[in-house]
């Protein structure tokens, strides 16, 4: 077993126009004078990082870490969230999706996947050059239109998206392959990797590639119905990221888990600063630990009701509290003796 690396954060919602916020040596300070010991980058904002530079200069990338380094932090992963989002998207949701997309290619679909593409590809180069052994992404959609069976689904279309969904990924798999970089997928409604099973189906259509890996938040899971612990009974060995978010469900008699259209604030499921909702930490870090989890805690902040800046001071202090400090010996080593062969049947009175 291994203690779980962090605390880190998440660096992607807090970034912002103003200082301290609006650089990285300013985020780099702020988040080190919390007590996180590592950040994970967002690569669609070049105010704070550029991918570009960090897959083709290994200098850069130095200097990076020299940056970070000077106020005590490390990089725990980069992210692709918004560019692997774009790597496979439904005709209905072009038009929102174009957002996350450069200005030129806005309206331009084809050219935006091959983008999207490129952006996962410089990334697990720059993971590579950075040191890293994770990167945290998104699998885009192309069968979540139809996640309710109503109309009832023609036969053969959950299998014709997966089989698609796995043709876009596969040359990207290759890419972190070759860079021995894991590449993991945020489960996560809005994506057709967003459950067990549908990773397994993933997993199916791209032959159990080693590098697909999952990035696992527990407050996706819990609004799901799921049990997160369980979860990680089954699937932990491609588990290699771990985004430290909490959520709450309150069941009510006016909406469900579909939200009702509502703002996250009336749903009867919301994300909260970890501690305030209702995923049990205390025992998914114990199984992160028992199952030698490799990588870093990371928080997240997505609370409707708590301030970023209060989130993240709780966060790095929660974090901290959970992280088990994994035993190097057993508890009843003072009453072990010797064995061997000979007496060990004697025992068994053979």
């Amino acid at each position: 077993m291994r203690t779980i690396q962090g605390p880190a954060i998440f660096l992607a919602q807090f970034v912002q126009q103003h200082a301290p916020y609006n650089t990285l040596d300013g985020l780099a300070r702020w988040a080190a004078d919390l007590g996180y010991i590592a950040v994970q980058l967002p690569t669609w904002t070049p105010e704070i990082f550029d991918l570009e530079r960090a897959a083709h200069s290994a200098t850069y990338c130095d200097e990076l870490r020299g940056q970070l380094a000077a106020h005590g932090l490390v990089i725990s992963e980069l992210s692709t969230h918004l560019q692997g989002q774009l790597v496979a998207v439904h005709p209905a949701y072009d038009l929102l999706m174009d957002g996350f997309a450069p200005a030129p290619l806005r309206g331009r679909p084809a050219e935006r996947r091959q983008w999207a593409v490129r952006q996962l590809e410089l990334a697990a180069r720059a993971s590579q050059n950075l040191g890293l052994s994770a990167h945290a992404t998104f699998s885009g959609a192309l069968a979540w239109p139809y996640f309710y069976p109503w109309p009832q689904r023609p036969a053969g279309l959950v299998e014709e998206a997966f089989a698609e969904l796995a043709r876009c990924w596969r040359p990207i798999l290759e890419a972190f392959g070759e860079a021995g970089v894991d590449l993991c997928f945020e489960l996560h409604p809005g994506e057709d990797l967003h459950d067990g099973v549908t990773f397994e189906r993933f997993l199916g259509a791209v032959a159990d590639h080693p590098r697909a890996c999952i990035l696992f938040d527990p407050s996706h899971l819990l609004l799901q119905h799921m049990d997160p612990v369980r979860f990680l009974d089954h699937y932990h060995m491609r588990v290699r990221a771990f985004h430290v978010k909490d959520a709450e469900y309150e069941p009510n008699g006016r909406s469900g888990v579909y939200g009702g259209y509502q703002s996250w604030i009336d749903r009867a499921g919301r994300f909260r600063t970890p501690g305030a909702g209702k995923v049990d930490f205390a025992c998914i870090f114990s199984r992160l630990a028992q199952y030698d989890y490799p990588g870093w805690a990371v928080l997240e902040w997505e609370d409707p009701l708590e301030s970023a800046t209060e989130g993240a001071r709780k966060g790095a202090k929660f974090i901290r509290d959970q992280i088990v400090q994994v035993t190097d010996r057993a508890f009843d080593d003072f009453a072990a003796s010797e064995g061997d062969s000979v007496r060990n049947r004697r025992i068994l009175g053979l």
